[in-house]
């Protein structure tokens, strides 16, 4: 009988204890942080507009005269693309002259004074 109770005290551990217990708290820290992550909201665009698409012509044509840069090139040195920013000023010029007569106040104005400054910062570039 004093042999059975010596078996029957025996606990047999399939797995470390302590080793468990950490996957344990891993989990709920997990669970945690993923809980207490915001849930990201799609970007809201702009409605499209006329002045939309002026803006991006000119972005490009600005970007293409090295006016702007993008951030993993804010260190860098670079040479405007003349041609390109060329085109991009073609293209709003087509653009003014297509919708002429048939634009608010507003966006004539932003038009016309978008290509001057751009032109005149091809002309100092190209010169």
């Amino acid at each position: 009988m004093a042999e059975e109770k010596k078996e029957e005290k025996k606990i047999i551990v399939d797995e470390d204890w302590k080793t468990q217990a950490q996957r344990e708290k891993e989990k709920l820290k997990n669970q945690e942080s993923a809980s207490k992550e915001p849930e990201k909201e799609p970007m809201q665009l702009p409605p499209a507009d006329f002045l939309g698409l002026v803006s991006i012509l000119a972005s490009q044509a600005f970007y293409s005269l090295g006016v702007i840069r993008s951030a993993a090139e804010q260190d860098k040195e670079i040479e405007p693309d003349l041609p390109m920013a060329r085109y991009h000023i073609d293209l709003l010029s087509i653009l003014e002259e297509k919708c002429k007569g048939n634009l608010t106040a507003q966006e004539q104005a932003v038009l016309s004074e978008t290509l001057a400054q751009l032109r005149m910062v091809f002309v100092k570039l190209s010169s």
